[in-house]
């Protein structure tokens, strides 16, 4: 069984999917796609962009220069891509098992409260 996503690090390789992103737009998609629940600071994406880069989930897809600044755009690799679908069915199959312990609660009549 694969280690559970670190919440960041699951929004992180989310904003990828569709896109090469730079930092930036990375915290813009993570926030919008975790409707506001996640706001990554630039310190903690950029060491987590190095740790997803050691392990294979995503690499440097261009730099380009933009009114002067430097913005590198990264990417999912095939490896992101297959980690974030193990760690989406995991998180869907533990929500299929809570899920039905609440049915049953429900079914038993007890309060909720």
């Amino acid at each position: 069984m694969a280690k559970a996503m670190r919440e960041p690090t699951f929004w992180i390789l989310t904003a990828l999917v569709d896109q090469a992103r730079h930092g930036y737009g990375i915290i813009q998609q993570a926030a919008i796609l975790s409707d506001g629940s996640v706001r990554l600071q630039a310190g903690t994406l950029y060491a987590a962009l190095d740790r997803l880069a050691a392990e294979g989930l995503v690499v440097v897809d261009h730099d380009e220069t933009v009114d002067g600044r430097e913005r590198r755009y990264y990417r999912l690799t095939k490896g992101g891509v297959l980690a974030l679908q193990d760690e989406t069915e995991r998180l869907a199959r533990n929500a299929t098992t809570a899920s039905r312990q609440l049915a049953t609660r429900r079914n038993l009549g007890e309060a909720t409260a």
